[in-house]
């Protein structure tokens, strides 16, 4: 699976495109605002876009979810129904994080640990990994060796706790039980920032690192 990173918004959030190669089918990824960006991407890419994946309910993430559904006519999935609260407040989150107006929506498919979702011939699984939100999922794609993880993990950091819902110890567990084992040869694309791997951050990150 080929991923293009489109980072969105002054929150400068790694909205990614997902594309199946074998198909030219492709989902979009948290985009949490910039939509002409987005558009442009998938543009560019020429690829069609058949749904939108959806990490957690913060509005650098979803801020830009209802608008993009609509003007492409693409279902959601995701996330898991722990973050309705956040989804359902996305107007409230716009306006105190000065995102301009921002649409609340409910996902066509609220997402499960377990679950699978398809982007044309490519299947992920869904990872529920609690603790920056309640209802926070990731993306793994085994065949690819890559994981979509939103604001769990970044490189050499970890998602903040301190919102509601949050849990610091839920995180800690959420990483070190449910992604680290995914094994050490993993990329990561985060919520923002670069790149990294599993393995790079259980052996360096301050956070959740083996030391």
């Amino acid at each position: 699976m080929k991923i293009i990173v489109i980072p969105v918004t002054a929150f400068e959030q790694n909205c990614t495109l997902l594309i199946c190669e074998q198909s030219n089918r492709a989902a979009v990824v948290d985009p949490g605002g910039d939509i002409e960006l987005i558009l442009a991407a998938i543009d560019e890419a020429g690829v069609k876009v058949e749904k939108i994946l959806v990490t957690h309910g913060h509005v650098d993430h979803v801020g830009g979810v209802a608008d993009l559904a609509k003007r492409l006519n693409l279902p959601i999935e995701g996330p898991q129904q722990g973050d309705k609260f956040w989804i359902d407040q996305l107007p409230e989150q716009a306006s105190q994080f000065g995102f301009g107006e921002s649409e609340a929506f409910e996902p066509d498919r609220w997402l499960e640990d377990g679950d699978m979702v398809e982007v044309g011939n490519s299947k992920l699984r869904v990872i529920h990994a609690p603790g920056h939100t309640p209802g926070h999922v990731v993306f793994y794609d085994p065949a690819g060796h890559q994981a979509i993880v939103g604001d769990v993990l970044f490189h050499g950091s970890i998602g903040r706790t301190d919102f509601p819902g949050g849990s610091h110890q839920e995180l800690l567990h959420s990483i070190r039980e449910k992604l680290f084992p995914l094994g050490d040869d993993i990329e990561f694309i985060a919520g923002h920032g670069p790149n990294s791997t599993f393995g790079d951050e259980r052996r360096h990150n301050p956070f959740v690192g083996d030391s």
